[in-house]
C-alpha cells in the first residue's frame, strides 16, 4: 500500500509539472508573438556632424577662433519616416552658445516626392543647404552676403516643404516647394539705422502671411556633372497692424554646380556659383539723421559668388594628391540710399591639405574692400566681414 501511494504521488507530480511546462511554453510563445507585433521595423540611428577651429589675423585684430561643434542627429523610424536635426555649440564673446540649426521630420510619399515639416535649411540657391558646413566649404570664410549680419536670402526657416526629383530622359530634374514664416521687415522703431532691412530668423511670424517659395534644378547630362538651379520666394514682410503690413518682398536666386574630372590635368575641377537678390516694396522710414522726418530708398540688395577648386587627385605623388587649390570672388551690394547701404568686394584664395576625405586644413588669404566708401566708413568697425587683408588658418573635421 505504501509503495502504491508513493507511485501515485510521483505520477501526480509528473503530470502537474508537465501541464505547468506546457502552460509556460504557451505563455512564452504568446509573449513572443506580442513582441513581434511591437517590433519597430527598420528603425536606425546615426550620429554625424563636424567641428572646426583656427586662427585669423586681420589688419586690426588677430585671434584663435572656432571651437565650434555641430552634431547632426539622423533617425530612420521606418522605411518612410525620417528625422534630422543639427545643433551648433560654439564660443561667442567669452561664453558658450547652443543653437538649433535645424530639426525636421520627413515622410516619403513615393520615390518622386518627400514632405517635411519643422525647421529646415532653405533651398534658396545652393550655399545654405549644401555648402555651408565648414568641412564642405572650401574656404575658411563664407562669401559676402551669405553670412550672418550681411545676409541676402534665407538660410533656414520654420515651415513645410515638398521636394523630390525625377529622370527626364538622359537628364534629371529636382524640385522644392515650401511654405514658411518668411522674413520680417525692420521698420526702424528700435534702431532707425536698420530700417528697411530684412531679417530671416523669423521663428515667430510677425504677421499672418506666409512666404511661398521653391527651387527648380536641372541636370542636363547623364553624368550629373552639371546642375543649374533657379529659386524664388514671395511674402508680405511688414508687421501686422502697422503701416508696413502690406509691404511685400520678392527674392530670386540663380545657381550653378559643375564637377568635372580633367584627365589631362590628372585632377578634378569643382565650380560653384550663386547669385541672390531681394526686392522690397517702397516704404518710408524715420530718417536716422533727422528723426523728425522720413525718407525712402530703392530697397534692392544683391550678392553673388563664384568659387573654383582644383584637386590633383590622380597624380602619382601621394602628398600632392591631398592638396587642393581654391579661389573665390564675391560681391555684396546693399540698397543705395539706405543708412546701411553700400558695396563690398572680396577675393579669397586657399591652399588646402586633406588629411582624409572629410578632414581638411585650410591656409587662406582674403582681401575685402568697399569701393566708393568714405574713409571714415572704411575704418568703421561694422558688423560683418572686416575690410582689408586677412590671413586665416582653419582645421575642419567632418565625422
Amino acid at each position: 500500500m505504501k509503495r502504491n501511494a508513493l507511485w501515485m504521488v510521483v505520477v501526480g507530480l509528473w503530470l502537474v509539472m508537465g501541464f505547468s511546462q506546457n502552460g509556460l511554453a504557451q505563455d512564452v510563445a504568446s509573449v513572443q508573438q506580442e513582441v513581434k507585433k511591437l517590433k519597430p521595423g527598420l528603425s536606425r540611428f546615426l550620429l554625424r556632424g563636424y567641428a572646426h577651429s583656427g586662427f585669423e589675423r586681420y589688419e586690426k585684430e588677430n585671434s584663435f577662433v572656432g571651437g565650434s561643434f555641430n552634431p547632426i542627429f539622423l533617425w530612420q523610424q521606418s522605411d518612410r519616416l525620417l528625422f534630422e536635426g543639427e545643433l551648433e555649440v560654439a564660443l561667442e564673446h567669452g561664453s558658450t552658445t547652443i543653437g538649433l540649426e535645424y530639426a525636421n521630420m520627413s515622410y516619403i510619399l513615393n520615390k518622386r516626392m518627400i514632405i517635411r515639416v519643422g525647421k529646415f535649411l532653405i533651398p534658396f540657391g545652393i550655399f545654405a543647404e549644401r555648402l555651408h558646413p565648414r568641412w564642405i566649404n572650401r574656404l575658411p570664410s563664407n562669401p559676402l552676403g551669405f553670412d550672418h549680419g550681411e545676409q541676402v536670402g534665407p538660410a533656414a526657416a520654420l515651415g513645410a516643404e515638398i521636394r523630390g526629383g525625377a529622370p527626364l530622359g538622359a537628364s534629371k530634374i529636382n524640385y522644392s516647394i515650401y511654405l514658411i514664416n518668411g522674413p520680417s521687415l525692420n521698420d526702424g522703431s528700435e534702431n532707425p539705422e536698420e530700417a528697411g532691412m530684412l531679417h530671416f530668423d523669423n521663428y515667430e511670424d510677425n504677421n499672418t502671411n506666409k512666404a511661398i517659395g521653391g527651387r527648380f534644378g536641372f541636370l542636363p547630362f547623364s553624368s550629373s556633372a552639371l546642375e543649374l538651379g533657379v529659386s524664388a520666394q514671395f511674402a508680405k514682410v511688414g508687421n501686422e497692424n502697422t503701416i508696413y503690413q502690406d509691404v511685400g518682398a520678392r527674392l530670386f536666386a540663380l545657381d550653378l554646380s559643375l564637377v568635372k574630372t580633367i584627365p589631362s590635368l590628372k585632377g578634378i575641377v569643382d565650380v560653384k556659383a550663386q547669385y541672390s537678390m531681394t526686392q522690397v516694396d517702397d516704404a518710408r522710414y524715420v530718417d536716422p539723421e533727422n528723426p523728425g522726418q522720413t525718407y525712402t530708398f530703392k530697397n534692392e540688395n544683391a550678392a553673388y559668388f563664384v568659387r573654383g577648386t582644383f584637386k590633383p587627385a590622380f597624380v602619382a605623388n601621394t602628398f600632392i594628391q591631398k592638396l587642393e587649390f581654391a579661389g573665390r570672388y564675391s560681391v555684396l551690394t546693399l540698397a543705395e540710399g539706405a543708412a546701411w547701404g553700400g558695396e563690398k568686394r572680396q577675393w579669397a584664395f586657399s591652399l588646402n591639405y586633406w588629411l582624409d576625405w572629410r578632414t581638411v586644413v585650410k591656409f587662406s588669404y582674403q582681401y575685402t574692400d568697399a569701393p566708393g566708401a568714405e574713409e571714415a566708413a572704411v575704418e568703421h568697425e561694422e558688423e560683418g566681414t572686416p575690410l582689408g587683408g586677412a590671413f586665416l588658418i582653419h582645421w575642419s573635421f567632418g565625422f
